[in-house]
């Protein structure tokens, strides 16, 4: 198995807190640190202060030397497809071809509405983000000249420069596509994408939507193995059962919750890496088990080093 840490700085997290927390990341042997693109605060109280994803790896991507770094995911809402492009191009040089890139169609209309940003329906999303894919490659791959015409974007004699390098991937950043496993976005993913992640499944679950996921590959000659599993799964892990019951009033405390531990965790749990080592590991084998082949631990505890260092010590370093 291989993981990545995820946090959502909209919690409230500052620059340096991302750095610190990114830093403690490459420290503890994970593979990818990744951000969440959000304007609004949450979980938890609403106006945390918030920053911008692709600023914030810019920076990263300066401070931080080894691990990979990447964004999961950009709505399709926030940046047209041509300037996100050139931002990606721009932080993958930054970093030295270390960067990842998720993306999606966006679902959370009450800070595109804060922000004045546009939420249409989401068939339309959707379709923006099948052009916003086409566009993206065309752009990094495609020939001096190439053209687009969709119903949303056109591009006209493209003239990008200069091409991302990719690092020891595929020439340009790798294009992850996340979500519940809609047969749109599988199919979106099988044609366009290095990776396909689940959010928030149960291992079951993921069994599922992996099958699916192999239908839509071999529906257009993809090789199914050429596209990588992953998920993204919630992380709670303490050396003892008290330490994890610390945290988990910690969490509950941090993320706000107005009903008890029981109605807000116990519902969640089935699709959480949760517990001791021993169980956060049974956990991650029944994920192996179901085809999971990176797992992003999406960390809500994110001020609390001693935990990714634990996850580190007892998850990263036995694979």
């Amino acid at each position: 198995m291989r993981f990545a840490l995820m946090t959502e700085p909209q919690q409230g997290m500052s620059y340096a807190d991302q750095l610190a927390i990114a830093g403690r990341a490459e420290s503890a042997g994970f593979e990818a640190f990744f951000r969440s693109d959000h304007y609004a605060s949450f979980p938890g109280p609403a106006g945390r202060p918030t920053t911008d994803a692709w600023t914030v790896l810019a920076g990263l991507a300066r401070e931080i030397g080894r691990i990979r770094l990447g964004v999961l995911v950009s709505p399709v809402t926030y940046r047209l497809p041509g300037v996100l492009a050139k931002v990606a191009a721009t932080v993958d040089e930054m970093s030295g071809g270390r960067l990842e890139m998720g993306l999606g169609a966006g679902w959370n209309d009450e800070e595109h509405r804060q922000h004045g940003i546009p939420f249409p329906p989401i068939d339309e999303r959707a379709a923006m983000l099948e052009e916003e894919l086409e566009i993206l490659h065309g752009l990094w791959g495609g020939p001096d000249g190439w053209s687009f015409a969709g119903r949303h974007y056109r591009v006209d004699d493209a003239r990008f420069a200069a091409k991302p390098a990719g690092g020891t991937g595929p020439g340009r950043p790798r294009i992850i596509i996340g979500g519940d496993g809609t047969p749109r976005s599988m199919r979106m993913a099988a044609r366009w994408a290095d990776e396909f992640n689940l959010s928030g499944p149960t291992p079951e679950r993921a069994v599922d939507r992996y099958a699916r996921l192999d239908d839509a590959c071999r529906a257009i000659g993809r090789e199914p193995a050429s596209l990588t599993r992953s998920a993204m799964v919630g992380v709670l892990v303490g050396r003892d059962r008290a330490e994890v019951e610390r945290r988990t009033a910690d969490l509950l405390e941090l993320v706000g919750a107005e009903v008890s531990a029981e109605d807000w965790f116990v519902p969640r749990r089935a699709r959480w890496i949760y517990g001791t080592p021993d169980e956060a590991r049974q956990t991650v084998d029944r994920y192996a088990a179901a085809g999971v082949a990176r797992l992003m631990l999406q960390d809500l505890l994110p001020w609390d080093l001693d935990m990714v260092d634990l996850l580190g010590q007892e998850l990263v370093a036995r694979g």
